[in-house]
């Protein structure tokens, strides 16, 4: 058993439950909300929301979620403290790292490896130490520790912002042994460069969920990274404005007939508020939230094949083995 670190205090994995690992609370542009609220509205009215989101969640049976929020996706603590003290049967983790698919913030860019060639020497990443010290110490003095790692890789592929934010991802992990999780994209085979850089850096695929992984229907390519030691996120449950339900439910349905459910984990990547989308744009995703799996997406998965026990498997299981590095 390992022990890991929730908004509410740390718990044992044996406690994990049925768990979600990739819905996030709030995902916000922070200088945008900062100078132009009026969207956002009142805090307490967005807190209230997704007490009452997240309670309706924790009723359907669902035990743990993990937020893959950090930098560039508006991550504020306190925040989600305040939801999570009002929501006590459910446990909230939470990340750390960098969301960027090309350029890491200008923050970073005359730090760190950034001055290696002017100053003649290799230059200690203060990424690096960000990172671990909101997994040992806690995040901005609020005594919560982050439970994983999160970087990002999309369509441009390995950037130097993206090299650079997953190299510091891999060695916060080595330093630290917190498990990591990487937004992907599988329709243009990013999990591969994963596999490429993370091998470089000596991170086991088994410490890794390639998020998204659910976003294609190419069973050999997932296939060949389950075969690897990664574990697939089938994530996105609910996202159906590029791919349908269907395809989204099948592809689970084909790596299960072919072995795989001790190699995925289920979830939405669904949000309380995400400011990413025009409001009217939601209308044509209606089944984005937090309890379509339950409702909709379980139901279908077992009318076509999947067993009570795979479903266990996926939800419950292979999560805690993500987190105990089995």
């Amino acid at each position: 058993m390992t022990t890991i670190q929730a908004v509410n205090g740390p718990i044992d994995s044996s406690q994990l439950g049925r768990t979600y690992v990739h819905e996030h609370v709030f995902v916000l542009t922070t200088d945008v909300q900062q100078n132009y609220p009026d969207e956002w509205g009142d805090e307490d009215d967005r807190v209230d929301d997704a007490v009452t989101k997240l309670t309706a969640l924790a009723a359907s049976g669902v035990r743990t979620i993990v937020d893959p929020t950090v930098v560039g996706l508006g991550r504020y603590i306190p925040r989600i403290q305040r939801v999570a003290a009002r929501v006590p049967t459910l446990n909230i983790l939470v990340a750390t790292g960098c969301y960027t698919y090309r350029d890491t913030p200008f923050f970073f860019h005359h730090r760190g490896p950034a001055l290696n060639e002017a100053l003649g020497m290799e230059v200690p990443d203060p990424m690096v130490d960000f990172f671990v010290g909101d997994i040992e110490r806690g995040i901005a003095g609020t005594g919560v520790r982050a439970a994983i790692l999160k970087c990002a890789i999309a369509e441009p592929g390995l950037t130097s912002g993206v090299v650079q934010v997953m190299r510091a991802v891999a060695r916060a992990h080595l330093a630290t042994g917190a498990p990591i999780t990487v937004h992907t994209h599988p329709g243009t085979r990013q999990g591969l460069a994963v596999q490429s850089l993370m091998a470089d850096e000596g991170v086991a695929p088994e410490r890794i969920v390639l998020a998204h992984s659910g976003d294609t229907s190419d069973a050999d390519h997932l296939s060949s990274l389950a075969d690897a030691g990664f574990w697939l996120g089938m994530d996105r449950f609910g996202l159906n404005f590029d791919f349908p339900f269907e395809a989204r439910c099948d592809i689970v349905v084909e790596m299960c007939r072919r072995g795989y459910a001790e190699r995925m984990m289920l979830s939405h990547d669904a949000a309380c508020y995400l400011d990413w989308i025009d409001p009217h744009v939601f209308a044509l995703m209606p089944d984005w939230h937090y309890l379509h799996l339950a409702n909709d997406v379980l139901p279908y998965l077992r009318d076509h094949g999947v067993s009570e026990e795979q479903i266990t498997t996926m939800l419950e299981h292979n999560p805690r083995r993500y987190f105990e590095g089995t």
